[in-house]
């Protein structure tokens, strides 16, 4: 219908007025074809074919023009419909400005081109129109031709796929009407009068449009534009009719209208070429950042499940380390305690001290995969005593190499003794995996470490005399879970997360580390961090009797019964005098009536928790806010350390404890509170 309707607009355009602004019927046809699968679009093709053979004829044009006009359409519809497909893709999406580029410069422009450049060469070969005129001819006809395409086919393309096109549009139903009334008064006030070209009047309107509206509708207003103005100048109103023509002979007989179409030609194109690419782009941008706060909206649902995922892991290490501490607190703690029985024989202390020695390996796993779990946590650099520490690192690795006969020294180079600044915790981690590592691989010989001061770092040297490394195996030793052997037949132990977690907590002291290894002649581990030597400061002279010496009332707050004797035999050791409470409410209220010098206080209980409990201890009245709190809890990660301090706890030790473990907390507990009580009355 639209073709015929093109037609019939063009016959009556050039029988009545002797002008025509556009040919629009070559852009319905292509926009059908482009649009319409292609059985359906050569039923298609076929008709207008027809339509278009009869036209010409009814027009007066003899049966060869006929035929050509007919093949030039074809021919133009052929091309332009070829480098569309190959140009803007199958979809032919024309809200994309790139893609309306393409149409325009590589569909359109070409097709419109050859065939009115074939028509100028037929109109020379038949000899009309006169020569003086053709350039004129064949310009007026690719302009039209040319603005047709670029207007009716992709508003036909645009309207096709409206349904793409509901949520883009930023206006209401009254803002459209308001719109689309404002482009038709600017129009038809420009084009209404002949008094002063005022085409611009159209332009902040059509743009508002442009921006608010979507394609199609932008599209659509483009068209009731080239109604109005093409409407107005064929019927000789409008500013173009003021455009002064320079007289030339050879278009006398060209009427006026027809040569002043040039410049409403080069006006609705360039209101084609403003509001198009205007109202795809705002579009495009419109559906960028819907679907950026799509992304955003998953990102940030990705990122509470991740957070949900974290707070729920950080709860299940929580809960693991509580629930496997509680046991081993009963394995290594009664053991401990058997060891040192007078009565127990050789034999019975060497099946004691495997069972201690089973528990003390099970408690270092724990830490090491909690420790894994956990991630990086900050840096706590202090002074540490490296003597002391290196002693505690390799405690577990002398032991053990004592049991499998082997040498196992620690030498210093001068110098390398006394405080340095660094993270104990990390570093007693370092030492401790690399040291047993290296007894866990040396059958005969025995292992060395040595350490010394290269200005302000530390470089310890660990090495053995073990079974070495192939560089296959060295390539993935820093690995978490790679073992050098991991067939269910090999002879060593070990989850695989030593070397890794000593790798990672070398990393984030600022070190570095490198092996060396020959197979069947050992491995050396050079490890180098950061260390400043840290002056010791004077200690006051103040003489505090030793624990042993004391004899403290102590209040053991557990709901284990297992622990609660375990901790009191260890405190009856050395001769303190001991109570007991099941839950944090019983501890309160044994505070608030005994006189207790020290609390050993479990945190994960019922009733009332040991972080309660220690805030409701401190906020009584009188001397029984100040008592000494010790945490003794399987809850050992650093935010549960953290959380106790804070509450008011003077220190804490983790659960699985040894007497001496108990004894040095204890100490450092005591200590805590005489400072903090120091601090209170100078306040």
């Amino acid at each position: 219908m639209l073709f015929i309707a093109s037609q019939l607009l063009g016959q009556w355009s050039i029988a009545a007025l002797h002008a025509t602004v556009m040919w629009p019927a070559n852009a319905v046809l292509l926009a059908a074809v482009l649009q319409l699968r292609r059985d359906k679009a050569l039923g298609v093709m076929v008709g207008c074919v027809l339509i278009n053979l009869a036209s010409n004829i009814i027009r007066g044009d003899i049966l060869l023009f006929a035929v050509t006009n007919v093949a030039l359409n074809l021919l133009q519809l052929g091309i332009a419909a070829l480098l569309a497909r190959r140009l803007c893709g199958a979809a032919l999406d024309m809200r994309r400005p790139l893609r309306l580029f393409r149409f325009a410069v590589g569909a359109a422009v070409p097709a419109v081109a050859v065939t009115t450049l074939l028509a100028g060469l037929i109109a020379v070969i038949a000899g009309r129109p006169p020569l003086e005129s053709l350039g004129f001819r064949m310009r007026h006809l690719f302009d039209m031709e040319l603005l047709a395409m670029m207007i009716v086919t992709p508003t036909l393309l645009l309207v096709a796929r409206n349904h793409r096109f509901r949520k883009d549009a930023l206006a209401s139903r009254s803002e459209f009407v308001i719109l689309m009334s404002l482009v038709a008064v600017a129009a038809l006030w420009a084009f209404g009068q002949n008094q002063a070209p005022i085409l611009f009047i159209i332009f902040p309107p059509l743009i508002l449009l442009a921006f608010r509206l979507s394609p199609p509708w932008t599209a659509g207003a483009v068209i009731l534009v080239s109604v109005i103005g093409a409407g107005a100048t064929v019927t000789g109103h409008g500013p173009v009719i003021l455009t002064r023509l320079a007289f030339d002979p050879a278009l006398e007989g060209v009427p006026a209208v027809m040569r002043q179409m040039n410049v409403l030609h080069l006006f609705l194109l360039t209101v084609v070429i403003t509001a198009l690419p205007i109202t795809a782009l705002s579009t495009e941008r419109r559906r960028l950042v819907a679907r950026l706060n799509v992304r955003t909206e998953a990102a940030l649902a990705a990122l509470k499940r991740a957070e949900r995922a974290d707070a729920a892991k950080s709860r299940f290490l929580a809960m693991m380390s509580h629930e496997m501490r509680t046991p081993l607190t009963g394995i290594t703690g009664y053991a401990d305690l058997l060891s040192r029985h007078p009565e127990l024989d050789a034999e019975g202390r060497r099946q004691v001290e495997a069972v201690h020695q089973c528990g003390e390996a099970m408690l270092r796993l724990i830490e090491d995969l909690l420790e894994v779990s956990n991630g990086c946590s900050a840096l706590d650099l202090k002074p540490e005593d490296l003597s002391t520490l290196i002693d505690e690192a390799v405690g577990p690795a002398r032991e053990w190499a004592a049991v499998r006969g082997l040498n196992f020294a620690v030498g210093f180079a001068p110098g390398t003794e006394g405080l340095v600044l660094t993270d104990g915790r990390r570093l007693r981690q370092i030492l401790h995996h690399l040291g047993s590592n290296a007894v866990k691989f040396t059958g005969k010989g025995g292992v060395r470490i040595g350490v010394e001061r290269v200005g302000d770092r530390l470089r310890f040297a660990i090495n053995d005399t073990g079974c070495g490394m192939t560089e296959e195996v060295l390539a993935g030793i820093f690995s978490l879970f790679e073992q050098a052997d991991a067939t269910t037949s090999r002879a060593h132990e070990g989850a695989g997360v030593g070397l890794a977690l000593a790798k990672n907590h070398i990393d984030r002291l600022g070190g570095t580390v490198t092996v060396e290894s020959t197979p069947h002649r050992g491995t050396t581990f050079t490890v180098e961090i950061p260390a400043k030597a840290v002056a010791a400061a004077a200690a006051p002279a103040v003489e505090t009797p030793p624990l042993e010496a004391r004899r403290m009332r102590v209040l053991v707050v557990d709901d284990h019964p297992a622990n609660r004797d375990l901790l009191r035999i260890m405190l009856q050791a050395v001769d303190c005098e001991t109570a007991e409470a099941c839950d944090g409410r019983e501890a309160v209220e044994a505070v608030r009536t005994g006189d207790f010098d020290l609390v050993l206080m479990d945190i994960r209980m019922p009733v009332m928790d040991g972080v309660a409990a220690t805030r409701a201890i401190r906020a009584l009245e009188g001397p029984a806010a100040g008592t000494a709190i010790l945490a003794v809890t399987a809850e050992a990660m650093p935010e549960d350390v953290a959380r106790c301090l804070s509450a008011g706890m003077d220190a804490h030790v983790a659960k699985p404890v040894t007497q001496a473990r108990l004894y040095a907390a204890m100490d450092q507990a005591m200590d805590a509170a005489e400072h903090r009580i120091d601090d209170v009355r100078a306040a």
